[in-house]
Order: structure tokens, then C-alpha cells, then sequence
């Protein structure tokens, strides 16, 4: 008889190798691809239309279009919290899915019916903006309930690579297709790519029944509690965030994060619309730096953020690119020219993306279901919008003085250095508790160690 390896056999084998997963994985590294790929690219055939509306509106206003941002996610993570209190956790994500799809169509039918509203382009770009941030975390959480933290460590930056790809894919798509199409057609197309990949989270808690996690451990989820509503209030996740010190630091990082973000976004949006006044160039230019962006964050996911994490740490993931923004801040002060910000833009981006957004969402791992939904998303959405208005109306601020221009990139190195310290500290306190679960000790005290509740 033949005992010798099939070839497919050898190929599953290096492929495990080469990307460091487990057989039994890989149909839900498979799962979480589809997710996000489906889910990015549907957002991103229409980003560079969104980034457009931004700039017609005048980049002087785009602290009102932040700030009706930050209002619109205040009223909607309440009905969220109402959702997530009073469905299982396994339909979480297709009930939020299903709404935006909702919202989509009818976003769709409203520019067929009146293309050119300049008030349906400010409405549909505050609500790409809280879309972009409340379904990309809600597939994060999904991804932070299913797989326990060793797990993560190996396969978070993989998956993730299925967001690069859909990255790349959708602003493609979104070329070829809005001439015959329209951006009616596009809505309707990102529609149906957002529901299926709702079914794509469905499966992998389906993948996760199959294959329990050892009992005892945080992380430990078993089919009847997925099947459970998590209970409590639409503001749990609130008031968890201000009575646990990790979710708070966890915050204070995302609110570093969100204004070094906004600075550099304000001067991409200055720097593009002085240099190319054609809003097909601005879309061009912003497909372009999404091209780019989305090719260096996926070589980065697939071949070296997995390895950081396993051998180095979260904290690595954290604090490298935080201190690369600092520099390229500094860079831009000395020489405000667009090259040089487009080569800090793409790293920025790329920093962000394949190394401490995995790392951010592996902060979770090591907390409750709860924490995993609520509180992420209070912090993903509440959190991230209110740092976006605040800075937005500080870097407006600092634009009017005009005599001191590279006084901004200045403040912006100084918040990245700060981003990078608490990162640093993140990082060491996920590692400690990660160590207690390993070790079979009670992580420290804290509410949002608590275990959960029954529903």
C-alpha cells in the first residue's frame, strides 16, 4: 500500500507552516478571510467617493462633518447596546448587518431618485463614517469571542489580510463598475456583499461549536452561552469601560490614536485639494494611496505581523508604528511637501492596519464575552468619534494661526510619543493577564474581569 503524503496533504502542510496555522484552523482563518474581505471591500468601492464629499464640502467644514459623526454614533451605539443586551451573540452581527443593509438600499434609492443633494452627500458621509466603525468592530469581536488569545497571536494579522484584499478589491471595483452602474449600483452591490458576509461570522461560531475551547479559561465560550442574550443595559459597555483601568487605558489609546489619525486626514485633505483642484483627481489620488496603503498591509499581515505577536509581544505591535508617525511628524514640520506627506500617510496607514489594529483587538482576548461586544464597540465607536471632533476642532484651531504652520506637526509628534507610551504599558498589562489565565490564577480585580452573567 502507498503510505506517502498526497500532494494535497503537502501542500495543507506548508501552507501551515508558511502562515503558522493548525489543520484544524484553517477552515475558520478561511471563514474570518471571507468576512472581512466581503466587508472591506464593500466599504471601500465606497470610500473614495465619501473622501470626495468631504472635500467638495470645503475642507475648512470638515470639523462639522466630524462632529455630526461623533453626535450620529452617541444616538446609535445606545440602540446597539439595546440589540446586543437581547439577541445571543451568535446573531449580533446578522441583525446589525441586516439594518445597514437596509440602510444601503435606501441610501441607493435616494441618489437614483436625486443625485446631486448636497445634504444626502453630508448624510451619507456621516453615516459611512459610523457604519465604518460599528461593523468593522463588530467583525473584530466575533474574531475576539471565537478564538482564544494563543490563537490570536497567530492568526489575527492573517485574517486581517482578508481586509487588505478587500482593500485592494473594492476600489477596483468601484471603477470599473461606477460608470455602468452608478452609485446606486454600487450601494446595492455593497449591500449584498455585506450580507453574505454576515453569514460568513455566523459560520465561524458555528466552527467555534465544533471545536470548544478548554473550559475554565476567560476565553472559554460554549455553545449554550453564544446561544444566550448577553443582558444588562444599552450602556453597559459605558459604564464598564469607566470602572476597569485595562479598558480605560484601552480607551486612552484609542483616543491618541484617533487624533494623530485626524491630523494627518486634515492635511490630506488640504494638501489634495491644493494640488489637484479636479475632483476626478482627488478620487484617483485617494484610490491611489488606498492601492498602496492596502498592498503593503497585506505582504506585512501574511509574512510578519502573526510572528511579532507570537515571539515579540502585543506591545511591539503597539508602540513600532506610533514611533515611526512621531518622526514622520517631525518630517513633515521641517519639509510640508506633498511627497513627503503621501510617505508618511502610507506608512501611518500601513502601521495602523497590519500591526496595531491586530494588536488593539488581541487587547480583548483576555476579557469576558461582555467586554468583547459592549465595551469594544463603546470604545471602537463613542470613543474613537469623540477624539476625532475634539481633534478635528483643535487642528482647525491650530490651521488658523498661520504663523506658525509646522506648529501642528509638532503637537502631532508629541501625541504619537504619548500613544506610544500607553501602548507600551498595554501591551505589559495584556501580557500579565494572559499569564494568569495561563497559569490558572483570577486575573486582578477589575469589573471587566468579572465573569459573565447569566442571561
Amino acid at each position: 500500500m502507498n503510505t506517502r503524503p498526497s500532494n494535497g496533504n503537502a501542500f495543507v502542510r506548508l501552507v501551515s507552516r508558511l502562515f503558522d496555522v493548525a489543520p484544524g484552523e484553517a477552515p475558520a482563518v478561511a471563514a474570518g478571510l471571507v468576512m472581512f474581505f466581503l466587508l472591506f471591500a464593500g466599504y471601500f468601492m465606497l470610500r473614495p467617493v465619501r473622501e470626495t464629499m468631504g472635500v467638495a464640502g470645503g475642507v475648512e467644514n470638515l470639523q462639522w462633518l466630524f462632529t455630526g459623526t461623533f453626535v450620529a454614533t452617541l444616538v446609535a451605539l445606545p440602540l446597539f447596546g439595546w440589540l446586543a443586551s437581547r439577541v445571543s451573540r451568535r446573531r449580533i452581527v446578522p441583525w446589525t448587518y441586516a439594518f445597514f443593509v437596509v440602510n444601503l438600499l435606501g441610501f441607493a434609492a435616494g441618489l437614483a431618485w436625486s443625485p446631486d443633494s448636497v445634504w444626502a452627500a453630508r448624510a451619507f458621509y456621516i453615516w459611512l463614517s459610523v457604519f465604518n466603525m460599528l461593523a468593522i468592530s463588530l467583525a473584530w469581536s466575533v474574531l475576539a469571542d471565537v478564538f482564544a488569545t494563543t490563537e490570536a497571536k497567530r492568526l489575527f494579522a492573517l485574517i486581517a489580510g482578508g481586509a487588505s484584499l478587500g482593500g485592494l478589491a473594492g476600489p477596483i471595483l468601484g471603477t470599473v463598475l461606477v460608470a455602468p452602474l452608478g452609485h446606486a449600483g454600487l450601494l446595492v452591490l455593497s449591500a449584498a456583499l455585506l450580507a453574505i458576509s454576515a453569514g460568513a461570522a455566523v459560520w465561524l461560531h458555528a466552527w467555534r461549536d465544533r471545536n470548544p475551547l478548554p473550559a475554565g479559561s476567560i476565553a472559554d465560550s460554549s455553545e449554550q452561552q453564544r446561544r444566550r442574550p448577553l443582558g444588562g443595559n444599552p450602556f453597559a459597555g459605558a459604564t464598564a469601560v469607566f470602572r476597569s483601568p485595562y479598558l480605560l487605558g484601552i480607551a486612552a489609546f484609542v483616543v491618541l490614536l484617533a487624533s494623530v489619525t485626524t491630523f494627518l486626514y486634515f492635511e490630506q485633505a488640504r494638501m489634495v485639494a491644493e494640488h489637484f483642484p479636479d475632483r476626478t483627481r482627488q478620487t484617483q489620488v485617494f484610490g491611489l494611496i488606498d492601492t498602496v496603503v492596502q498592498t503593503l498591509s497585506l505582504l506585512t499581515q501574511f509574512f510578519l505581523t502573526g510572528r511579532i505577536a507570537k515571539k515579540l509581544g502585543v506591545g511591539v505591535l503597539l508602540t513600532v508604528p506610533a514611533l515611526a508617525i512621531a518622526a514622520g511628524f517631525l518630517w513633515l514640520a521641517l519639509a510640508p511637501v506633498f511627497a513627503v506627506f503621501v510617505v508618511v500617510m502610507v506608512v501611518r496607514r500601513v502601521g495602523e492596519y497590519a500591526l496595531v489594529r491586530p494588536g488593539r483587538e488581541m487587547l480583548y482576548t483576555v476579557m469576558p464575552a461582555e467586554q468583547k461586544y459592549k465595551a469594544k464597540n463603546f470604545i471602537d465607536t463613542v470613543v474613537y468619534r469623540g477624539g476625532d471632533a475634539v481633534s478635528g476642532w483643535v487642528k482647525r484651531g491650530l490651521d488658523l494661526i498661520g504663523e506658525h504652520p509646522a506648529l501642528a506637526m509638532f503637537i502631532g509628534a508629541a501625541i504619537a510619543l504619548a500613544w506610544a507610551g500607553v501602548g507600551g504599558g498595554l501591551g505589559r498589562w495584556q501580557r500579565r493577564l494572559e499569564q494568569a489565565e495561563r497559569d490558572g490564577r483570577s486575573p486582578p480585580p477589575s469589573p471587566a474581569t468579572t465573569q459573565e452573567r447569566p442571561a
